[in-house]
Protein backbone atom coordinates (compact mmCIF):
# COMPACT_ATOMS: atom_id res chain seq x y z
CA UNK A 1 0.00 0.00 0.00
CA UNK A 2 1.23 3.12 -1.28
CA UNK A 3 2.34 5.92 1.54
CA UNK A 4 -0.22 8.84 1.08
CA UNK A 5 -0.16 10.37 4.56
CA UNK A 6 2.08 13.27 3.53
CA UNK A 7 -0.14 14.31 0.82
CA UNK A 8 -3.34 14.09 2.55
CA UNK A 9 -4.23 17.50 3.97
CA UNK A 10 -7.41 19.19 5.42
CA UNK A 11 -9.89 20.33 2.32
CA UNK A 12 -10.66 23.10 4.39
CA UNK A 13 -7.60 24.55 5.42
CA UNK A 14 -7.84 28.02 4.25
CA UNK A 15 -11.36 28.04 6.12
CA UNK A 16 -9.83 26.21 9.43
CA UNK A 17 -7.05 29.12 10.10
CA UNK A 18 -9.60 31.56 9.91
CA UNK A 19 -12.25 30.13 12.35
CA UNK A 20 -12.30 32.17 15.30
CA UNK A 21 -11.83 31.15 18.83
CA UNK A 22 -14.80 30.45 21.58
CA UNK A 23 -14.18 28.29 24.44
CA UNK A 24 -18.58 27.66 23.89
CA UNK A 25 -17.41 25.85 20.84
CA UNK A 26 -14.74 24.84 19.14
CA UNK A 27 -14.89 23.76 15.20
CA UNK A 28 -11.49 22.24 14.28
CA UNK A 29 -10.35 19.84 11.44
CA UNK A 30 -9.02 16.77 13.07
CA UNK A 31 -5.56 15.41 11.48
CA UNK A 32 -5.72 12.54 8.77
CA UNK A 33 -6.40 9.43 9.52
CA UNK A 34 -6.20 5.87 8.19
CA UNK A 35 -10.21 4.87 7.37
CA UNK A 36 -11.39 1.63 6.27
CA UNK A 37 -14.64 0.14 5.35
CA UNK A 38 -15.36 -3.60 6.65
CA UNK A 39 -18.43 -5.73 5.64
CA UNK A 40 -18.41 -9.26 6.96
CA UNK A 41 -20.18 -12.00 8.59
CA UNK A 42 -19.44 -13.54 12.31
CA UNK A 43 -16.47 -15.54 11.12
CA UNK A 44 -14.97 -12.74 9.42
CA UNK A 45 -16.17 -9.98 12.25
CA UNK A 46 -14.42 -12.03 15.25
CA UNK A 47 -10.92 -12.74 12.92
CA UNK A 48 -10.63 -8.97 12.11
CA UNK A 49 -11.23 -7.99 15.66
CA UNK A 50 -8.55 -10.56 16.49
CA UNK A 51 -6.07 -7.58 14.17
CA UNK A 52 -7.95 -4.69 15.51
CA UNK A 53 -7.63 -5.60 18.77
CA UNK A 54 -10.90 -5.71 20.50
CA UNK A 55 -14.30 -6.73 19.40
CA UNK A 56 -16.19 -4.44 16.77
CA UNK A 57 -19.44 -3.42 18.05
CA UNK A 58 -22.41 -5.53 18.04
CA UNK A 59 -25.02 -3.22 18.88
CA UNK A 60 -26.61 -0.54 16.76
CA UNK A 61 -25.54 3.07 16.37
CA UNK A 62 -22.70 2.30 18.43
CA UNK A 63 -18.54 2.28 18.48
CA UNK A 64 -15.76 0.42 20.24
CA UNK A 65 -11.94 1.97 20.65
CA UNK A 66 -8.92 1.52 21.91
CA UNK A 67 -6.48 3.83 21.83
CA UNK A 68 -6.12 5.57 18.36
CA UNK A 69 -8.17 3.13 17.19
CA UNK A 70 -11.84 3.07 16.30
CA UNK A 71 -14.92 0.79 15.03
CA UNK A 72 -18.26 2.47 14.30
CA UNK A 73 -20.91 0.27 13.83
CA UNK A 74 -23.30 1.53 10.38
CA UNK A 75 -25.08 -1.19 9.83
CA UNK A 76 -25.99 -5.13 10.43
CA UNK A 77 -22.76 -6.18 8.74
CA UNK A 78 -20.85 -2.56 8.59
CA UNK A 79 -17.86 -0.75 9.79
CA UNK A 80 -15.94 2.77 9.77
CA UNK A 81 -12.65 1.53 11.30
CA UNK A 82 -10.27 4.10 11.66
CA UNK A 83 -6.62 4.37 13.08
CA UNK A 84 -3.52 5.83 12.54
CA UNK A 85 -1.91 6.31 9.41
CA UNK A 86 1.50 4.99 10.89
CA UNK A 87 -0.24 1.53 11.20
CA UNK A 88 -2.14 1.19 8.12
CA UNK A 89 0.21 -0.79 6.17
CA UNK A 90 1.20 -3.43 8.79
CA UNK A 91 -3.00 -3.40 9.66
CA UNK A 92 -3.76 -3.98 6.27
CA UNK A 93 -0.98 -6.90 5.96
CA UNK A 94 -2.62 -8.72 8.76
CA UNK A 95 -6.08 -7.91 7.97
CA UNK A 96 -5.99 -9.48 4.87
CA UNK A 97 -3.79 -12.81 6.27
CA UNK A 98 -7.04 -13.03 9.04
CA UNK A 99 -9.65 -12.73 6.33
CA UNK A 100 -7.97 -14.95 4.07
CA UNK A 101 -11.16 -17.61 2.89
CA UNK A 102 -13.59 -15.61 4.81
CA UNK A 103 -16.76 -13.63 3.12
CA UNK A 104 -15.80 -10.49 3.66
CA UNK A 105 -14.52 -6.87 2.24
CA UNK A 106 -12.28 -4.69 4.16
CA UNK A 107 -11.59 -1.35 1.54
CA UNK A 108 -9.66 1.50 2.17
CA UNK A 109 -11.65 4.53 2.23
CA UNK A 110 -8.96 6.77 3.47
CA UNK A 111 -9.38 9.60 0.95
CA UNK A 112 -12.89 9.83 0.60
CA UNK A 113 -13.58 11.37 3.81
CA UNK A 114 -12.14 13.96 6.14
CA UNK A 115 -12.59 14.33 9.72
CA UNK A 116 -13.96 17.46 12.18
CA UNK A 117 -14.79 17.96 15.68
CA UNK A 118 -17.18 20.07 17.04
CA UNK A 119 -17.12 20.88 21.24
CA UNK A 120 -17.59 22.66 23.79
CA UNK A 121 -21.44 23.56 25.62
CA UNK A 122 -22.35 24.22 22.93
CA UNK A 123 -21.59 21.63 20.66
CA UNK A 124 -25.08 19.64 20.16
CA UNK A 125 -26.74 23.21 19.70
CA UNK A 126 -24.43 23.98 16.97
CA UNK A 127 -24.64 20.34 15.33
CA UNK A 128 -28.47 20.39 15.54
CA UNK A 129 -28.42 23.63 13.40
CA UNK A 130 -28.46 21.34 10.56
CA UNK A 131 -29.25 17.98 11.63
CA UNK A 132 -32.55 16.77 12.95
CA UNK A 133 -31.14 14.67 15.43
CA UNK A 134 -31.97 14.29 19.25
CA UNK A 135 -28.20 14.69 20.73
CA UNK A 136 -29.64 15.42 24.23
CA UNK A 137 -26.81 13.20 26.49
CA UNK A 138 -30.09 10.89 26.62
CA UNK A 139 -31.28 10.23 23.33
CA UNK A 140 -27.13 9.77 21.94
CA UNK A 141 -25.01 9.13 24.69
CA UNK A 142 -20.86 9.31 24.46
CA UNK A 143 -20.07 6.09 22.65
CA UNK A 144 -23.15 6.57 20.23
CA UNK A 145 -22.57 6.97 16.59
CA UNK A 146 -24.90 7.61 13.28
CA UNK A 147 -25.35 7.87 9.75
CA UNK A 148 -27.34 11.11 9.22
CA UNK A 149 -27.85 14.34 7.35
CA UNK A 150 -26.16 17.95 8.21
CA UNK A 151 -28.12 20.57 6.24
CA UNK A 152 -27.89 18.37 2.82
CA UNK A 153 -24.79 16.30 3.44
CA UNK A 154 -24.58 12.83 4.72
CA UNK A 155 -22.22 12.66 7.76
CA UNK A 156 -21.30 10.19 10.38
CA UNK A 157 -22.02 11.49 13.43
CA UNK A 158 -20.33 9.66 16.99
CA UNK A 159 -20.18 11.47 20.37
CA UNK A 160 -16.69 11.00 21.58
CA UNK A 161 -17.49 13.05 25.60
CA UNK A 162 -20.33 14.82 26.69
CA UNK A 163 -19.55 18.00 25.01
CA UNK A 164 -17.58 16.61 21.90
CA UNK A 165 -18.76 15.43 18.61
CA UNK A 166 -16.76 13.94 15.97
CA UNK A 167 -18.11 14.55 12.11
CA UNK A 168 -16.72 11.95 9.35
CA UNK A 169 -17.89 13.84 6.00
CA UNK A 170 -16.97 13.42 1.94
CA UNK A 171 -14.27 15.67 0.92
CA UNK A 172 -16.50 17.04 -1.42
CA UNK A 173 -19.15 18.03 1.03
CA UNK A 174 -16.65 19.69 3.90
CA UNK A 175 -16.56 22.83 2.95
CA UNK A 176 -20.17 23.01 2.89
CA UNK A 177 -20.36 21.16 6.09
CA UNK A 178 -17.77 23.66 7.55
CA UNK A 179 -19.20 26.83 6.34
CA UNK A 180 -23.13 25.57 7.86
CA UNK A 181 -21.37 24.54 11.35
CA UNK A 182 -19.56 28.08 11.33
CA UNK A 183 -22.66 29.86 10.53
CA UNK A 184 -24.26 28.38 13.52
CA UNK A 185 -21.26 29.02 15.57
CA UNK A 186 -21.34 32.40 15.13
CA UNK A 187 -23.94 32.62 18.00
CA UNK A 188 -21.59 32.12 20.18
CA UNK A 189 -17.85 33.95 18.97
Amino acid sequence: MADLSTMRTPAIEALVTASPASHLAALTALPPRTRFSFRGRPAAVTAFGTVLGFDLPQVACRFAEDGARRALWLGPDEWLVTLPDREATAFAGAAATALAGLPSSLVDVSQRSLALAVSGPMAARIINAGCPLDLSPDAFPVGMCTRTLLGKAEIVLSRTDEARFEIDVWRSFADYVWRLLEEARREFV
